[in-house]
């Protein structure tokens, strides 16, 4: 019998035999072997590129927004203020430097408008931050429906500030409101909400602590909830009440949190706009006959979309700007004196 072959041999052990049986497994080669070293690199090679840049492509939309809708608008404005431009010629520039800035500074009704803003701010934070965390504290409790009463006071934020505003104007009115009837009740004459000074920017600042009080009060009862149980335990049996333990516990667990509302409650008074546009009925931008309740956004629109000075609403774009980093900046400093104090 002739021996068989290298060849023989590596055909004979794949064939199947005679008697039927299952042929032996073939061996991979070494091509085999360099193909699947290869593919095991390559799906290696992209496994270090997706872990190394796919954060920056889950990040870039809101890089590519913000540099689209916030730096480029930003910047827009802020060279827009250093010339003359008029709404109806935006590509006609004349340099001015710091001129309209200069106009501000001697112009009453920015003045006026910034007075406005501050007052309006200081009614509208102060109530809306105390209520907002009263209710907290009620909520803090183990109530029965707690989350229906917990969805019941973020409706108001969900709300539209046109629709909200509009039921105010009505309830506010001078001849029909329900305000002015409740007070005729008490033996109160009617009050001209809209048109008097501080009767309208209570007005306006009551739209505004009914938007965002439920809002806060969320804030504040998630802070709650994240206080120590121990702290209460501990006061429980020094005998401290429950308004002790409020004043004493509670309310210095969340300075940073209270801190953290007040912020961005004055940097949203700072912005306020829709609730005296609408406030106004079909006045304007002026807020009021005599621009009682006009505020900074009031008085940037004004220039910019009714009297179309480009230049000038920029200006003010931009001290608003100033403002808020002036703003930013004493909370940096007050957060860095209660960490240091802590």
């Amino acid at each position: 019998m002739a021996p068989v072959t290298g060849t023989a041999r590596g055909t004979a052990a794949t064939a199947p035999s005679a008697e039927g049986g299952a042929a032996p497994e073939r061996r991979p080669g070494a091509r085999d072997l360099a193909a699947a070293e290869r593919r095991r690199e390559r799906r290696s090679r992209w496994y270090r590129r997706d872990v190394r840049w796919s954060p920056y492509a889950f990040v870039a939309p809101f890089f590519l927004f913000f540099a689209a809708f916030g730096l480029f608008p930003l910047l827009y404005t802020g060279w827009a203020s250093l010339h003359r431009v008029e709404l109806t010629a935006p590509t006609d520039m004349e340099w001015v430097g710091l001129r309209n800035f200069a106009r501000l500074l001697g112009d009453e009704f920015f003045w006026n408008a910034l007075r406005n803003t501050f007052t309006i701010g200081v009614i509208s934070t102060v109530p809306q931050l105390l209520i907002a965390l009263g209710i907290a504290h009620l909520l803090n409790y183990k109530l029965r429906g707690s989350m229906f009463f917990r969805v019941a006071a973020l409706t108001p934020y969900a709300t539209s500030v046109a629709a909200a505003t509009l039921v105010f104007v009505l309830m506010f009115g001078r001849d029909y409101g329900m305000i002015n009837w409740a007070l005729g009740l008490a033996g109160v004459g009617p009050v001209d909400w809209q048109n008097g000074e501080w009767t309208s920017q209570i007005a306006v600042s009551t739209i505004v602590v009914w938007r965002w009080t439920g809002y806060n009060a969320l804030i504040y009862l998630a802070a709650m909830q994240a206080v120590p149980g121990d702290l209460y335990e501990s006061a429980a049996l020094d005998g401290a009440s429950r308004r002790q333990q409020f004043v004493h516990v509670t309310i210095p667990s969340l300075r940073p949190t209270i801190l953290f509302t007040c912020v961005v409650s004055t940097i949203g008074a700072t912005q306020l706009f829709g609730e005296p546009l609408l406030f106004n009925g079909g006045g304007g931008a002026t807020g009021g006959a005599d621009h009682q309740f006009q505020t900074l956004g009031l008085y940037l629109y004004e220039q910019g979309w009714v009297n179309l000075h480009l230049g000038r609403a920029s200006a003010i774009a931009w001290t608003m700007f100033l403002i808020l980093l002036l703003i930013g900046a004493v909370n940096w400093l007050i957060v860095r004196r209660l960490r240091k104090s802590a």
